[in-house]
């Protein structure tokens, strides 16, 4: 018996076989059979400068795969080169194509090459520009119209004028005309006589002064806080002062959700905008942790806690705890703002330190009672009494140690940019007083000091400069606790010596502190690419107390701008280092000043 299904199945297979190579054949002829495009160059002569980078701005709206040799598409070509002349003043251009290869063979390449001569300049023939109402006397209005460009005999540009009409529009915005509004705007041409006509009226109407500043949500009595609004009640409006007053608020750190805005509604006649302020108290407690490492202590963990307001007088009051192998210390502060809440305040400290490094034991304790005032120009002036207790062993030295000590200081601290600024500067110095009249063990003055610099060249290029000096003068050097003393060495002072490693040593080779002190440090940076820096460095220092024997290191570093701060790798090499010790590698994550 026959089996027709299977033939017929089998029949159907070789047919859809046959089917199929058929169809695979057709394409192979359809595709060779397609012509290929020919390419068309589109080349522009006889412009430089801004003219040559407008015309190529305003070319580039025409797609490649556009070009062609057709005179469509010169016209068209030759229309966006125009505009591109006249926004820069330029009216009368001569224009000429020129066409290279053979448009009869559509497989042949065409480059069309535009000569362009941008012809007499259209200049300024009569510059009408007029501010009217309260802006007319205003400096930075007169200053604005003076820099347009605009004036008689120059260029007309397109975009300058575009812009001064924008920049009188944000001008009025950030310094209160308010109800300003152009009379009369008319940029006219006369290309056949390459003249041009400028018309800019400008009526600001009456500058508007803030009114009074209501602050409503505050947990803080209001003086205190109306302390931070940075304007007077009738005071020209700046929008700055508004930002400056957002900004106050958020620095004081008692407040959470901050919302200003001007209250336009209740304007009078004498255009007195008042300000509404709302304000949402702070978490009563802050609690952060915080992870590190560095080559010189190891690694480190931090606990702090504060409370950012603890009475309506805006009182606060933090304490942290931080830990590593040679280090442990507890510190806790209360901090009383005064009338002028974020450049005057009182602080009370308490600290205490547990080191156990090298050849220094020591358990120190310190109470401070200090006076605060930061100043408009950047710096900080401090002044304070200081009681310090310690216990300690330094080499074969040991004792304990009282000393009350007045002090003042000064620190200044600016930088310009993000995480590795190209531009930025510290500086602060610090003297301190003991005397047996005042219960300290021995005369002392103590005088500390530091500055640092950064400054770039371009982008690639950065240069870091650092100077630490310090003496102390005492009666009785063998009543000074360690603290008191100087020790040098470390990824932030010495590279190629171990943390507080160089410092006089007695008879026993150990360590015993120096009374005065000097590191200074040059190094250059170069970007390798994106946030990756490459460094070479070179530093010099010494602790000592008869006569400096000054330490030399040198070595090579990378540099991270991470989003949490420079991360620092360094490799140094210390030249006047012990036998077997001039090696080290320098880790750290933190600020460069």
């Amino acid at each position: 018996m026959t089996n027709y299904s299977s033939f017929d199945n089998e029949y159907k297979y070789s047919l859809m076989k046959k089917s199929h190579l058929t169809s695979l054949l057709a394409c192979l002829l359809i595709f060779s059979a397609m012509p290929s495009y020919a390419e068309t160059e589109l080349t522009i002569e006889g412009l430089d400068g801004e003219l040559e980078d407008n015309v190529s701005s305003y070319l580039s709206a025409i797609k490649e795969s556009e070009y062609s040799t057709s005179l469509r598409f010169q016209s068209r070509v030759k229309q966006n080169i125009v505009d591109a002349l006249k926004a820069l003043g330029y009216y009368n251009p001569i224009i000429q194509f020129q066409i290279e290869g053979d448009t009869n063979d559509p497989d042949a390449d065409n480059e069309i090459i535009v000569t362009v001569d941008a012809g007499i300049p259209t200049i300024i023939y009569e510059s009408d520009i007029v501010i009217e109402g309260d802006a007319a006397t205003d400096v930075d209005f007169m200053r604005l119209v003076d820099r347009s460009k605009l004036n008689l005999g120059q260029v007309v540009n397109h975009g300058n004028y575009e812009g001064l009409k924008s920049a009188l529009r944000n001008l009025a915005l950030q310094k209160g005309y308010f109800d300003g509004q152009f009379i009369d705007t008319r940029l006219q041409v006369s290309p056949s006589r390459n003249q041009a006509f400028v018309h800019l009226h400008y009526q600001s109407g009456q500058r508007y002064v803030f009114g009074q500043t209501t602050i409503t949500g505050s947990q803080i009595e209001q003086k205190r806080v109306q302390s931070l609004v940075p304007y007077e009640n009738g005071q020209p409006y700046q929008s700055v002062l508004v930002g400056e007053l957002n900004q106050n608020l958020s620095s004081s750190e008692w407040f959470t959700n901050i919302f200003v805005e001007p209250d336009i509604e209740s304007v009078d006649e004498d255009k007195s905008l008042p300000m509404k302020v709302r304000v949402s108290p702070q978490t009563r407690n802050q609690i952060e942790t915080g992870l590190g490492y560095s080559t010189d202590v190891g690694p480190r963990g931090k606990l702090s806690w504060k409370k950012p307001w603890l009475n309506k007088y805006g009182h606060s009051v933090g304490a942290s705890v931080m830990l590593s192998h040679p280090e442990k210390t507890f510190t806790a502060n209360y901090k009383i703002p005064l009338e002028d809440v974020l450049h005057d305040y009182y602080l009370v400290q308490y600290g205490f330190k547990d080191e156990d490094d090298n050849d220094t034991d020591s358990q120190e304790q310190n109470l401070s009672f200090e006076r605060h005032w930061l100043y408009d120009n950047g710096w900080h002036r401090t002044i304070y009494l200081r009681l310090l207790y310690e216990d300690y062993v330094q080499a074969s030295e040991s004792g304990h140690s009282l000393y009350v000590l007045p002090g003042i200081s000064f620190s200044r601290v600016r930088t310009r940019g993000n995480t590795m600024p190209m531009w930025g500067d510290k500086q602060s110095i610090s003297f301190e007083y003991g005397d047996p009249s005042l219960l300290s063990d021995t005369r002392i003055v103590r005088v500390v000091g530091h500055t640092g610099w950064v400054r770039g060249i371009g982008r690639n290029h950065r240069f870091l400069t650092r100077l630490d000096a310090g003496g102390a003068f005492a009666d009785d050097w063998s009543e000074v606790p360690p603290s008191l003393r100087f020790f040098v060495g470390g990824v932030n002072s010495l590279r190629g010596y171990g943390y507080e490693e160089v410092s006089p040593r007695d008879s026993n080779d150990e360590l015993e502190g120096g009374a005065y002190m000097a590191t200074s440090s040059l190094e250059y940076q170069y970007r390798v690419t994106g946030n990756w820096w490459g460094a070479a460095f070179l530093d010099v220092g010494d602790a000592w107390t008869d006569t400096p024997e000054w330490k030399r290191g040198v070595g090579l570093g990378v540099r991270w701008a991470s989003p949490v701060g420079p991360v620092r790798l360094d490799f140094a090499y210390g030249l006047d280092a012990d036998d077997g010790d001039e090696f080290r590698i320098h880790f750290t994550l933190g600020p460069e000043l």
